[in-house]
């Protein structure tokens, strides 16, 4: 009775602390509800200190990922590359709105394809907004909302396109040339449907003329700097991911140089840089991971592993449309983090066919592009938002999620079913 009251505790606390990572009650930022969270079930000794320190280190990785990531993204802001790629885009789309859309999505996809999707919320989110500040549109949204959409679903075209992927593989994680013989007509649908969805909820914004007379500024040293730490880091991470070196520390490494570098040429205070960098976006995962922790302990691995195993005897065609599914939406009840990791302790405990791990993993890739609490990459891009002074309501995002998600991934899905039958 003990046993089955403190499980049921660390659930009603795991998902109160999820809902309110979500919701933001009193706008009081995401990683303070994990955070507390996280002490609450530590506290209330539902779950012992080491557990939740090894919890956190469990994370180590995406830690070092996500500073690499802020670090070389808050540089290029500083030295205006951004700023710098917004007008050369700008410029390239001669005065249509459609073409600087399919340009925005088109650099979408390799942003996120060679740097993940929790770099295109964090390095390529500024560069739109600026650019939509150079192209002097009515509205910017129509532009901000391809960095959300397209960093879910790009995310699956490689295995470093999202964090995501190698903890749903663990140490199995299969070569570059299998991962895209699997992947890659579900990827093409994903971002095809996605693109054509978008364009098509968007049209109305898109009728108006842009800015034509804009002058190209000379990118500083700084920038050409930072403009070479990110394509390193881009090289860098496809090497990893194809000999199995996690990607955290590579990441780290070359935006702790990159930034280096660039203050040291501009002469400039570190502090200036630094002070930009969201670093509650570490605490906030951190939390994320202690409740995982938890839950972990409630036994809740056996019982998914024990029901997949069941369908999987039972109906393959319907297990992998089914967990498809089910993860999509559950990734927008929890986030994408949490059900990521557990999700890979399922997949690791058991011996399940290859196309049901794919169809989970598209699911819990693509399933985010429901609502802005789907994944870390898309309160990234939140985040990203409000310091633009731009914003997007729960509601609004999730009336245009449910078309754009569901559309992608029956598609994705299907492609993944008919290459694999």
């Amino acid at each position: 009775m003990y046993i089955t009251m403190m499980y049921v505790t660390i659930w009603i606390i795991s998902f109160l602390t999820i809902a309110a990572v979500i919701i933001r009650p009193f706008q009081i930022a995401e990683a303070f509800w994990a955070v507390s969270g996280a002490l609450l079930l530590v506290i209330s000794r539902l779950i012992l200190p080491a557990d939740g320190l090894a919890g956190i280190i469990k994370g180590t990785d995406v830690y070092l990922f996500l500073a690499g990531m802020m670090l070389l993204a808050e540089t290029a802001r500083e030295e205006k590359l951004f700023e710098w790629l917004a007008v050369h885009a700008t410029k390239a789309a001669k005065g249509s709105a459609n073409k600087l859309f399919f340009l925005i999505y088109l650099v979408g996809i390799i942003v996120t394809a060679f740097l993940s999707n929790d770099a295109t919320a964090v390095v390529l989110t500024p560069a739109v907004a600026a650019a939509a500040k150079v192209a002097k549109v009515k509205s910017s949204m129509p532009y901000l909302l391809i960095c959300a959409f397209i960093a879910n679903a790009a995310s699956f075209i490689l295995p470093i396109s999202n964090p995501a992927n190698l903890v749903i593989y663990g140490q199995h994680m299969p070569s570059l040339l299998h991962w895209l013989a699997q992947y890659i007509w579900p990827s093409a649908f994903a971002i095809v449907v996605t693109y054509l969805v978008l364009r098509f909820t968007q049209r109305k914004a898109l009728q108006e003329k842009i800015e034509t007379n804009i002058s190209i500024p000379v990118l500083s040293q700084g920038g050409k700097t930072a403009l070479y730490g990110i394509a390193a880091t881009a090289i860098i991470l496809l090497l990893s991911s194809a000999i199995n070196i996690q990607l955290g520390l590579p990441t780290a490494i070359t935006g702790i140089i990159t930034s280096a570098v660039v203050v040291i040429r501009a002469k400039k205070n570190p502090w200036i840089v630094i002070r930009g960098v969201s670093w509650s976006v570490i605490p906030l995962v951190a939390g994320l991971f202690v409740i995982v922790e938890a839950l972990n302990k409630t036994c809740l691995i056996q019982t998914i592993t024990n029901i997949l195993n069941q369908s999987v005897a039972n109906t393959i065609p319907g297990t992998t449309w089914g967990s498809s599914f089910i993860i999509a939406f559950t990734c927008n009840v929890m986030n994408n983090l949490p059900v990521g990791l557990i999700a890979g302790n399922v997949l690791q405990s058991g011996h399940l066919p290859e196309i049901i791990k794919s169809a989970i993993l598209i699911g819990l890739d693509l399933g985010p592009n429901l609502s802005i609490a789907g994944s870390l990459a898309t309160i990234l891009w939140l985040i990203a938002l409000r310091r633009d002074g731009e914003n997007i309501s729960f509601w609004n995002f999730l009336k245009l999620g449910s078309l754009v998600m569901t559309l992608a991934l029956l598609f994705a899905i299907g492609s993944l079913y008919l290459t694999n039958y």
